[in-house]
């Protein structure tokens, strides 16, 4: 059972953010919500959940989107002073940094990304969305604006009971680096996205 542990102030250059700790003991991962403004007003909250991505996330990797859907996120809460973001410790969607790497040296050889997590034994996409449920209720949130090109996030939190009130999308620019990435995201995951 996923537990919050404690939440503090987080400024940032978006703004001033708050950010709440949670802990699975069961998966030993630990979670964060950041949220800005009042959460459990009753109006639909702009929602993104986003799996960690080191790789994307804080060194600005060119072959995956997830930096710069991150950064979209934040300053899309920012802009309308209300919203939150579910960080989830799930990078390279739920098989782990090094296993990530290791598909990353597949695709180098010439495998899409779900190609290269089926080769190394996984599904194409491991993550667990169950766990938003708890954080979210901590936070109060019944309805979202899910900011979102995966139309099993939409599907999970239905699932949980969350009302989906709108649906807007996170799209970045195509380079050569993730352009096969995101062709692969789009026609093997059912993700949302221009081609």
């Amino acid at each position: 059972m996923l537990r919050f542990i404690e939440q503090s102030k987080l400024p940032t250059r978006w703004g001033e953010f708050n950010i709440h700790a949670f802990e699975d003991p069961f998966k030993g991962k630990e979670h964060v919500a950041i949220t800005m403004g009042d959460c459990n007003s009753g109006e639909p909250l702009l929602l993104r959940i986003h799996s960690e991505c080191l790789t994307g996330d804080a060194f600005g990797s060119l072959r995956c989107d997830c930096g710069e859907q991150l950064d979209q996120a934040l300053k899309m809460i920012s802009e309308r002073k209300r919203g939150a973001i579910l960080y989830l410790r799930q990078e390279g969607r739920g098989i782990g940094l090094v296993n990530k790497i290791r598909a990353y040296n597949l695709q180098d050889q010439g495998a899409d990304t779900v190609e290269a997590n089926e080769q190394l034994g996984f599904g194409a996409d491991m993550r667990d969305y169950s766990i938003c449920g708890p954080m979210l209720k901590h936070i109060g949130v019944k309805s979202v604006i899910l900011m979102t090109n995966n139309p099993r996030k939409i599907k999970a939190l239905e699932n949980m009971g969350i009302e989906i009130s709108d649906r807007e999308p996170i799209e970045t620019e195509r380079n050569p680096h993730n352009s096969r990435y995101l062709s692969t995201k789009s026609g093997k995951l059912g993700h949302y996205l221009p081609e």
